[in-house]
């Protein structure tokens, strides 16, 4: 399984895996751990991250970046609307009210969703991680802001979905980074909690989060945030400095053209780094617009006093997290501060002069999050086994459901009164789920809504839900209890919906004595929940009359105690209230959200664009191929090739080399897969040929010597008068004498055979054919030359004397010594394996068949 964590920021992303020894944070094709976040769409195919980044420069109207600001965002949000006035790139209102992106692709224009895109990016990001761990790719941890929205979270795992990536859980940025801060410390308190407040400054936005660390858990105490605060504010507060300056001094108007504005925005980034580090820094430009070079020079006091209005907002997220903490500034013992903008010194002096303490960067500014986010993935994977470390997360936003009253309470008014309750608080713990009990006769809806809009600018409502059809068998309102969840990726739905009806039935009590009903209904609607309370678990639905006739069973209360008597009844038929559970149908309309079928379609067409891409790299793999093959060979022909063939054909096949490099260059500079490769065996059908008669030459030698090596160590073995050959028959050590002969004999006449033909010549000796002359000597002389001496026959009785008189004639007959050693024969049968290191090991480094056979050669 794979253990991955994604960062995708507004500019750029980051991919951690997780390793036996570690999490480390893998590299792009370009060796660059930061990928841009941008797809750029083509003619022909798609670049997405460092590709499209290279041509963004030169096709700005449909390179899409910054992603991030669109997702899950309506067309009317004022941030967006600000957002589009910098983008290069073309975004309309779609039908459902949220943003298209147009762009012209495969030569037509064609609309885009932001989710789409961002499955896209998803999907480079997805490839990188599988490069690196040379194993599929599906369960991840993806890190997002702590300020999206439901829809905004569903959009990521929409987008995910596209990518066909499962992510394990979507985890907030700060919250990745304080987990990958904690979970290495060894020096944590166990009973007093050490307070460390996260600055995330990041391109877009800044995060704050105020952490308690004790040791084994972290427990987040506040978030807050600015959406629009970000190191990209920087980067416009210097682009409209430098773009009134250069329409005054050069009477250009940057803010016309969209390739100067891109231009302009990357060099005033590059400023505002150099600014970071150096009072002083220039800006210089050639040929921006209208083949105007363009200079400038800026302060960083100057850049300080443009950028006051976005410096002042700093503190506001900071004094509001402090506050939803509950705790003073002394009591933050550490700040760290991470994030590409953090770098700015402005930035820095403001936190010091906030907490009173010098900001601390023990941790990589842009890597933490996505090594958080494959900490958590690893926590929550099987694969790997992590360090204890508890993540108590808490909820941002305040969540509320509401609904109309019940049906038959129309003859009070009360039916379309609406009715409601907060059932997850801001600070609620992350996951959570809470119980409702409504009374209701039929099929009814419950609407779950942000409880407060006036930090999110986005619309109240999430989503409804339809609660039915079911019917009441008995009672004219029948109990359905309702769970709501909040889950790991912080979006709230309706999970379940039971029918609970009472009958009676004549049972045992004795076989069934543990079987509470209404403690279980209880029970089970609290199971999972994480901060239920009595009064958080049930909620009467009905008007103040209804309510007094429930009297009071439905606050979270047991209705009744009364079945714990019957545990101690003996075997007695007695009447008993059983509680019948029914599921009950729940259907979810999300107010922007994808519909699953519609997210299907986004990801085939994903899978359509993906195989044009490759399809497009593969065709620019071959004309590359070919490009290459033409200069190589080319090259040969007159160097070391030079010989290998005749004048006439070298001339010949030079000509068709220049030929087939001015098509590349002309006709066949656009043209398919199939006709590069077609292109390359015409080439070669004519070049394999020289390549083979060079590459014989070059290896015949070293075979040859490897064969003449073999028959001469054989022959020396077959006619020695060393001891360990003796017992080897003469009979068969003149097969292997005849052998050598013969196999001297073929090698002297092809030798003398090809020695006669020029080198142009199609060769009669070939290496292959050598190698399996050596490798069947080999195989013929082996069994015979290391064939081991014959044991000596064992006494038959304990009392035979330890020197018997046939024993003497015995080894005499053997050629062994008559005094020697018992072991000796064990020594000459072990020694009896290779020919005193003459009997060679044949095939050599270069034979590589029969691998098998020869191993056993000379030891």
């Amino acid at each position: 399984m794979s253990v991955v964590g994604f960062d995708f920021g507004n500019e750029n992303c980051l991919v951690a895996v997780a390793r036996q020894r570690g999490i480390d944070v893998v590299l792009n094709d370009e060796s660059k751990r930061e990928t841009p976040a941008i797809v750029c769409f083509g003619d022909k195919q798609r670049f997405i991250g460092t590709a499209g980044a290279a041509s963004t420069m030169m096709n700005p109207k449909n390179s899409i970046s910054q992603i991030k600001r669109l997702i899950g965002r309506p067309f009317s949000d004022p941030e967006l609307q600000r957002d589009l006035k910098s983008f290069p790139y073309t975004v309309t209102e779609g039908p459902d009210g949220f943003p298209l992106i147009h762009a012209q692709y495969l030569g037509e224009m064609r609309t885009f969703t932001p989710t789409q895109v961002l499955g896209m990016v998803f999907s480079d990001l997805k490839i990188i991680a599988q490069k690196n761990l040379n194993a599929a790719v599906v369960d991840c941890c993806i890190g997002i802001p702590v300020y999206f929205t439901d829809l905004q979270r569903r959009a990521v795992l929409d987008a995910a979905t596209i990518a066909e990536l499962h992510p394990l859980r979507l985890m907030h940025e700060t919250t990745a980074t304080a987990l990958a801060y904690g979970i290495y410390k060894t020096d944590l308190p166990e009973n007093d909690q050490l307070n460390v407040a996260f600055v995330d400054v990041g391109h877009a936005s800044l995060q704050v989060c105020i952490a308690g660390f004790k040791k084994g858990q972290l427990k987040i105490l506040a978030h807050s945030y600015d959406r629009s605060l970000g190191g990209r504010d920087f980067d416009e507060a210097l682009f409209h400095h430098f773009a009134t300056k250069f329409k005054a001094e050069y009477h250009i108007d940057v803010l016309q053209n969209a390739r100067a504005c891109l231009r302009l925005r990357a060099a005033c980034e590059k400023l505002k780094k150099v600014l970071s580090a150096n009072p002083v820094a220039p800006l210089n430009i050639e040929c921006l617009m209208d083949e105007k070079d363009v200079r400038g020079f800026i302060k960083r006091e100057e850049f300080e006093q443009i950028s006051t209005p976005i410096l002042e907002r700093v503190k506001r997220p900071l004094e509001k997290a402090l506050q939803d903490a509950g705790l003073a500034v002394e009591n933050v013992h550490m700040v760290e501060v991470v994030g590409s903008a953090s770098r700015i010194p402005a930035v820095m002096k403001i936190l010091t002069e906030f907490f009173g303490k010098e900001p601390r960067r023990t941790m990589n500014a842009s890597e933490c999050v996505s090594r958080g986010c494959a900490l958590q993935c690893a926590i929550l994977s099987p694969t790997f086994k992590v360090r204890d470390f508890q993540v108590h997360e808490c909820f941002p936003f305040s969540i509320a459901v509401s609904w109309k009253g019940a049906a038959l309470d129309s003859q009070n008014g009360a039916a379309d009164h609406q009715q409601g309750t907060i059932v997850f608080p801001k600070g609620n713990p992350i996951p959570s789920i809470k119980a409702l009990t409504f009374y209701r006769s039929g099929t009814f809806f419950i609407d779950v809504q942000y409880a407060d809009v006036s930090e999110l600018q986005a619309p109240a409502k999430i989503s409804t839900y339809t609660i039915g059809p079911f019917q009441c068998t008995k009672s004219e309102r029948a109990k359905v209890k309702v769970k709501v969840r909040l889950s790991l990726h912080g979006i709230v739905s309706v999970e379940s919906a039971t029918l609970l009806e009472e009958e009676e039935v004549e049972v045992p009590v004795v076989k069934e004595p543990a079987k509470e009903p209404t403690k279980m209904d209880t029970d089970e609607s609290l199971s999972d929940a994480t901060t239920t309370g009595p009064n958080e678990a049930d909620d009467n639905m009905q008007d103040e009359k209804a309510a007094a006739d429930a009297s009071g069973a439905e606050n979270g209360v047991p209705e009744s105690d009364k079945p714990t008597q019957m545990e101690t009844d003996t075997k007695v038929e007695a009447p008993k209230k059983k509680v019948k559970k029914t599921n009950i149908p729940v259907s979810e309309v999300v107010y922007g959200g994808i519909p699953a079928a519609e997210v299907q379609k986004l990801l085939e067409k994903e899978y359509e664009m993906a195989l044009q891409d490759r399809v497009m790299e593969e065709t620019k793999d071959k004309k590359n191929a070919v490009e290459a093959y033409v200069y190589d060979m080319r090259n040969k022909l007159s160097d070391k090739y030079h010989d290998f063939v005749p004048d006439l054909e070298r001339e010949g096949f030079t000509a068709k080399l220049q030929k087939t490099e001015d098509w590349l260059y002309e006709d066949g500079e656009d043209e398919t897969k199939g006709v590069y490769i077609a292109k390359l065996e015409e080439l070669k059908k004519q070049g394999d040929p020289i390549e083979e008669r060079y590459k014989e030459y070059t290896d015949r030698g070293s075979v040859i010597d490897q064969l003449v090596y073999c028959i001469n160590s054989y022959r020396e073995a077959a006619v020695s008068g060393d001891l360990k050959f003796d017992h080897i028959d003469m009979a068969e050590k003149q097969k292997v004498l005849n052998e050598c002969v013969e196999a001297e004999a073929w090698l002297r006449e092809k030798k003398q055979h090809q020695d006669s033909l020029p080198k142009h010549a199609t060769p009669v000796l070939l290496s292959a054919d050598v190698r399996k002359k050596a490798e069947a000597l080999d195989r013929f002389c082996r069994p015979i030359m290391t064939k081991p001496k014959p044991k000596p026959a064992k006494p038959t009785t304990p009392e035979t004397p330890a020197t018997p008189p046939s024993q003497g004639s015995e080894q005499q007959q053997q050629g062994g010594d008559a005094n020697a050693d018992p072991n000796a024969n064990a020594g000459a049968h072990e020694t009896a394996g290779a020919a005193g290191g003459e009997v060679p090991p044949v095939s050599g480094e270069p034979m590589e068949t029969d691998k098998s056979e020869t191993a056993s050669g000379a030891a």
